[in-house]
């Protein structure tokens, strides 16, 4: 019993420290491939040195990891977050001082003029510019992290081995889709019970499984996993995993606003997902299987058998 445990801790901390080492890798990443650019060139140089002034004016390997990283950083910490903060914290106290310095600090009217002021102003940058962007952010940061996986898997692991048939790939997306979903809702169910800190810990347990599978899916997906065997895989190295998801889960779980926890993902989630690619996963460090993905399981196979399941046409009776 007690080296089962302290097996699991060692995997808890090996997830904790391999999801912190994107920062790193991408970095390390980066040298690797201005090496591997220098060196194609000095190639093609030595072999048509008749074309050495074309290739010398060519554009060097992009290094799409990199440039997508600090894309989704300027996006959606600097353009969506950082506006936001300037919106809260510096125009509206500024908007304040004004009207406080005009009607005083201890008018009346100072306090019934800035509710309507403050409501109007929040609300039309809310309708006008949050909303707008958090939705354009998420279609683009969507793009951006399947580009940031698939050229982090081919520069580091090769060719990706996707699925074989298109409609293989459809189902598998529709249902991967419908199972994060419910497993979404079943987090928030679990948070609400009336259980003090025990349903805060199970919803943080629940997030840090979810946001290991957002980051590892890439990687499993180039690989050719199917989803029932990267749920299964999670359930059963659950100690790493949870250790993996931990420092997300908890940075954004102690954002109060659901758009600043949204910013706040979307500007380490990349590094989650180059530091999923090059992990190695503790395996087998606990006899148990923590089961969370099965109850959506049970439901989206129930979703799905009645609702894509073909139906049986009758023959006519013949006479």
């Amino acid at each position: 019993m007690e080296n089962t445990v302290l097996a699991m801790g060692h995997a808890l901390l090996k997830g904790i420290l391999d999801s912190l080492k994107g920062i790193i890798i991408i970095f390390r990443l980066d040298n690797k491939l201005k090496e591997r650019s220098e060196l194609k060139r000095k190639k093609k140089e030595f072999e048509s040195p008749s074309h050495q002034k074309t290739q010398s004016s060519s554009v060097p390997e992009e290094n799409k990891v990199w440039k997508r990283t600090v894309q989704c950083c300027l996006l959606n910490g600097g353009v969506f977050c950082g506006s936001i903060l300037l919106f809260d914290h510096i125009l509206l106290p500024f908007l304040l001082m004004i009207l406080r310095l005009i009607l005083g600090s201890s008018s009346t009217y100072t306090q019934f003029y800035w509710t309507w002021i403050n409501l109007v102003l929040s609300w039309t940058f809310n309708a006008l510019w949050v909303l707008p962007l958090f939705t354009l952010s998420k279609v683009i940061n969507s793009l951006w992290f399947q580009d940031i996986a698939d050229s982090a898997y081919r520069y580091t692991q090769g060719r990706p081995h996707h699925f074989t048939s298109l409609s293989k790939l459809l189902a598998d997306t529709l249902f991967s889709l419908l199972i994060q979903s419910l497993f979404l809702v079943q987090t928030m169910l679990v948070s609400k019970l009336p259980l003090y800190l025990l349903s805060d810990s199970i919803g943080l347990i629940h997030m840090c499984l979810l946001y290991s599978l957002y980051a590892y899916e890439y990687k499993w997906y180039n690989q050719g996993w199917e989803l029932h065997r990267r749920l299964t895989f999670i359930e059963h190295n659950f100690p790493y995993f949870l250790g993996f998801g931990l420092t997300l889960a908890v940075l954004t779980h102690v954002c109060s606003s659901y758009v600043i926890s949204g910013c706040v993902f979307s500007v380490l989630f990349p590094l989650q997902i180059i530091a999923a690619n090059e992990a190695d996963p503790v395996i087998n460090k606990s006899e148990y299987q923590l089961k969370l993905f099965s109850p959506v399981i049970a439901i989206s196979n129930a979703v799905f058998n009645h609702t894509i399941r073909p139906a049986q046409v009758k023959q006519p009776a013949r006479r």
